[in-house]
């Protein structure tokens, strides 16, 4: 489980995050939604520790992150898959050397064994004998895929997955939605989701988080989103909607 508490975080005298606490559990798709600017990409980036809060602690499992000396913080993060919102492969690796890319950095794991668990965790997102084709050469959701691979090669305990469905076609982005599930409750991962998709919300919402102007306004799961009397989140779905069915209209 992931815990924050008390998080506040300023840029430059502008306080963007206010306060925000939440329990994070393993086993279920936890989701920080909100539109852009809110600051759920900062908190994100906070409680993986890209970004240091002014304030607040970031709890993995009883160990405090924020507090932690430097083994604990490298220990926490060897534990860690993240999952960037536009793939961020490197475009001169091929996609077995992209996905064996945490083993180089972080284990001593022999050459033979970090191929058999490449080939595992590509065979476990749907993508066999795509070892060496290059970025250039998949689609957007196959590069996501792959970045799902990358980030579960080191058996993460937690996945972090920031705006996943970007610049993604509707059919692909619930494909990669129902992957981030699968995964998650097979291998009970503690994963967080970042996004502003309502699509993500009904498909794979356990458990929400709603941020507005950097707070935590509102937090449930999907059976109870719709029925929310948060006027700032009912905004939120109603803009969401909108935008869907303008882009389906057009």
């Amino acid at each position: 489980m992931i815990e924050i508490k008390n998080i506040n975080k300023s840029f430059d005298g502008k306080q963007v995050l206010f306060n925000i606490d939440g329990n994070f559990k393993p086993g279920q798709t936890n989701l920080i939604i909100g539109a852009s600017g809110t600051g759920k990409s900062v908190l994100l980036k906070t409680i993986v520790g890209l970004i240091e809060p002014d304030e607040g602690s970031v709890i993995f499992d009883g160990r405090n992150f924020t507090q932690g000396d430097r083994q604990l913080r490298t220990e926490i993060r060897q534990e860690i898959g993240m999952l960037f919102q536009g793939g961020a492969l490197f475009d001169s690796k091929n996609v077995e050397e992209n996905v064996r890319f945490p083993l180089d950095m972080l284990s001593n794991m022999p050459e033979d064994e970090k191929l058999d668990r490449v080939n595992f965790c590509l065979q476990r997102v749907g993508l066999e004998n795509v070892n060496l084709k290059m970025p250039s050469e998949i689609s957007g959701g196959m590069k996501k895929r792959v970045g799902i691979a990358r980030a579960i090669v080191n058996n993460s305990k937690y996945l972090f997955c920031d705006e996943p469905n970007s610049g993604l076609d509707p059919q692909t982005a619930i494909l990669i939605d129902h992957l981030i599930r699968e995964i998650t409750y097979e291998y009970n991962i503690t994963t967080i989701v970042v996004t502003h998709d309502m699509n993500s919300v009904i498909e794979i919402g356990d458990h929400i988080l709603f941020v507005f102007k950097g707070q935590n306004l509102w937090e449930g799961t999907k059976n109870d989103i719709l029925d929310a009397d948060v006027k700032e989140l009912k905004d939120f779905i109603y803009a969401n909607r909108l935008m869907l069915a303008l882009k389906e209209k057009g």
